[in-house]
């Protein structure tokens, strides 16, 4: 397999895309967004991904890879594209659906058709029903499979090659197909099965670890209760052998963990309670916490007879990235900026040089004006500002631990 299509180069698009480029297969990477694709031609990584540009230049330079606005024939095409919501939190297929269709005249026999985007379970099926609806002579010509990421933003170059992956075919031969391409650069071990158990596998991963941070997240609210340091309770909880309690924060976010739970509850509403408890737990917690926000504000207000300089401390959904999708810490600035008044409010988000709705200021001159300190996101830039009783620090994220 010389030549492959990546259709979407998102975050995880795009690098799977670079990675396969620099272990000598040819790749197009396609998208919808000309500045992605002008960018990915110039070398410039249009997210932000430790190590990753420079990976970029180096196989756009040797022409290993190349992005378009349009899909071109090729021997193997992977939907790499978004699953938003529709409705009350309904999976919504369609970009899977479009991504199919703009490749359905360039399929041939002896293709390879992968989806990673996370799916609803049957989704390979419906997608492999379309293309043979559409194309009936490449019934059974064609290997098709669904093949989930399993990396975490931040630390893609090392998790695209060293994670395991689960290889899910139609067939013992789409599986077969596929494992033939991941083997080209996944040194991981590459776990067969058919596409339903792991389309099931990837929202079951997130909707794990969801229930976990719920855990740790409604412990935080019963500690606040009780006047208990929740980052003490949970360190000495773990020193038992078989504990192993996560850190709470100010919600969930992402495209996986705040996302999946909802593709099985949607489908299985009557037998997920635990899974949909979960999200609800991590949604409140966001809720809570600006909540907090603002009952610091009038706080403040009552004792000092003005308004309070805010600095709200990260927007990402987690440490020392730019992805805001999901954002629990957005969702906590929103309120707290709908809700202050004519207080000065300071958004701070390092990963990120502009935004379209926050006016952003650097960390250290927010740190330094605010009057209330809320810590959302633990990037590590905010490790390096220190403690201090002359100014109201709400620690959501376990900073200062205190």
């Amino acid at each position: 397999m010389k030549k492959i299509e990546i259709m979407g180069c998102g975050y995880i698009g795009l690098p799977t895309a670079i990675i396969a480029a620099k272990h000598g297969i040819e790749v197009t990477g396609v998208d919808i967004n000309p500045s992605v694709v002008e960018l990915t031609n110039r070398g410039k990584l249009h997210i932000v991904e430790p190590g990753m540009e420079e990976y970029l230049q180096e196989v756009v330079k040797n022409g290993q890879l190349k992005a378009s606005l349009k899909p071109e024939v090729c021997e193997a095409y992977f939907m790499v594209v978004p699953t938003p919501f529709k409705g009350n939190h309904e999976p919504d297929i369609s970009y899977v659906e479009a991504a199919t269709r703009s490749v359905l005249p360039l399929l041939k026999a002896g293709d390879l058709y992968v989806i990673e985007s996370t799916s609803p379970i049957g989704t390979t099926e419906k997608m492999r029903d379309l293309i043979y609806g559409e194309r009936p002579e490449l019934r059974d010509k064609i290997y098709i499979a669904y093949c989930p990421e399993r990396v975490l933003p931040g630390n893609v170059i090392y998790e695209l090659v060293h994670n395991d992956r689960v290889i899910g075919g139609m067939d013992e031969k789409s599986t077969d197909k596929a494992i033939d391409f991941y083997s080209r650069f996944v040194q991981g071990t590459l776990h067969r099965t058919h596409a339903r158990t792991a389309e099931m596998c990837k929202l079951t991963e997130n909707s794990s670890r969801d229930v976990q941070i719920a855990f740790a997240n409604e412990l935080s609210l019963i500690c606040d209760k009780a006047g208990i340091n929740v980052w003490e309770l949970i360190s000495l909880a773990n020193k038992h052998p078989r504990v192993n309690i996560l850190q709470p924060g100010c919600g969930v976010g992402g495209h996986c963990i705040a996302v999946d739970p909802y593709f099985i509850t949607a489908d299985f509403p009557m037998e997920s309670k635990i899974i949909a408890d979960a999200r609800e737990i991590n949604n409140y917690k966001a809720f809570w916490c600006a909540e907090k926000v603002q009952n610091e504000m009038l706080k403040f207000e009552l004792q000092h007879h003005r308004k309070p300089v805010i600095a709200m401390m990260g927007l990402a959904f987690k440490p020392n990235i730019d992805d805001l999708r999901e954002s629990p810490a957005k969702y906590i600035t929103t309120k707290v900026m709908q809700s202050c008044g004519n207080a000065d409010i300071l958004v701070v988000e390092p990963n990120v040089q502009e935004h379209k709705v926050f006016k952003l200021t650097g960390y250290r001159e927010a740190y330094e004006r605010a009057d209330i300190v809320v810590m959302l996101v633990a990037h590590d830039e905010f490790k390096t500002l220190p403690w201090t009783d002359r100014k109201v620090i709400l620690d959501f994220c376990g900073i200062y631990k205190k």
